[in-house]
């Protein structure tokens, strides 16, 4: 249920891609306390994007979960995935934003249904 959307102005190749998804998996999971096998992770590269007028490497994240999220979590999540993003993409931690929400069980839908 912790689902990850990143969007970059970087061209991601299929390679960079799987390391990318295998990476943000362990760093969600394990950051915010969820099995892997709950955690979806979706990558856009080569989005048109601009930070601060500049097209330089720049990124979007958000985090959608049903619990597990808060100050010290978003800060340690936010931090891991800037780390990942800079190792692999060579985006700046200072050009990635990344926005959390913590929505309600009714609100997240699966299987055909609701949690």
């Amino acid at each position: 249920m912790p689902t990850l959307n990143l969007s970059t102005n970087v061209p991601v190749d299929a390679v960079v891609a799987s390391d990318i998804l295998k990476d943000c998996t362990k760093a969600v999971a394990k950051i915010i306390g969820k099995p892997e096998s709950y955690v979806m992770i979706s990558i856009n590269g080569g989005v048109p994007m601009a930070f601060a007028g500049s097209e330089e490497p720049t990124a979007y994240g958000e985090v959608i979960s049903i619990g597990g999220l808060g100050p010290s979590v978003n800060g340690k999540l936010s931090a891991a995935l800037a780390e990942i993003l800079e190792t692999k993409l060579s985006v700046d931690s200072s050009r990635f934003y990344i926005k959390f929400y913590d929505v309600q069980r009714s609100y997240f839908g699966f299987n055909g249904s609701t949690f």
